[in-house]
């Protein structure tokens, strides 16, 4: 895989990212744009740069993975950039029910203090805009669900433009 091969997965993963900020697209951002992405990704390979058909399982990985690293390295940039412009985001609107769910349940120490940690998180974000432990979260978490759904997207692009062409 040369560097032209990353082009369709970089292009693709950032219109991903972009939906995401879409409030009510967001929510179908691991589980549909990011698979769609992937399979978009190996549709513009095969367009652009003249790829043979079939697509290797080995293709259709690296485009599903790549996709999934951009879409995750763009989405949590624009989720921080908002976040920072804003001071406020989903986590801080979902705060205060996390906190009373806790309570109720009744639960030890260690999750008294995770729930001091995420208030702290809160907090950073209210008075500068930033958290870097609320940043590493996000990313982390993209990073883990976008890649399995990118991956199982780079398997349904390579099913379906294999197929495509036997028909």
């Amino acid at each position: 895989m040369d560097r032209k091969s990353l082009f369709p997965s970089l292009v693709a993963g950032f219109g991903a990212a972009v939906l995401t900020t879409v409030p009510g697209i967001k929510n179908f951002a691991c589980c549909l744009l990011v698979p769609l992405a992937a399979v978009t990704a190996l549709f513009l390979d095969h367009k652009l740069n003249k790829t043979r058909l079939p697509i290797t399982l080995k293709s259709a990985l690296f485009f599903g993975f790549f996709t999934a690293l951009f879409a995750t390295v763009f989405s949590t940039f624009f989720d921080v950039l908002i976040t920072f412009i804003t001071h406020t985001n989903d986590f801080i609107q979902a705060l205060p029910q996390t906190e009373s769910m806790v309570k109720q349940y009744h639960l030890d120490a260690l999750l008294e203090q995770t729930m001091e940690l995420l208030k702290q998180m809160a907090r950073d974000i209210q008075s500068t805009g930033f958290s870097p432990l609320y940043t590493f979260g996000i990313f982390f978490s993209n990073f883990i669900i976008n890649s399995i759904f990118g991956l199982m997207g780079g398997i349904l692009g390579m099913t379906f433009l294999n197929r495509r062409t036997q028909i």
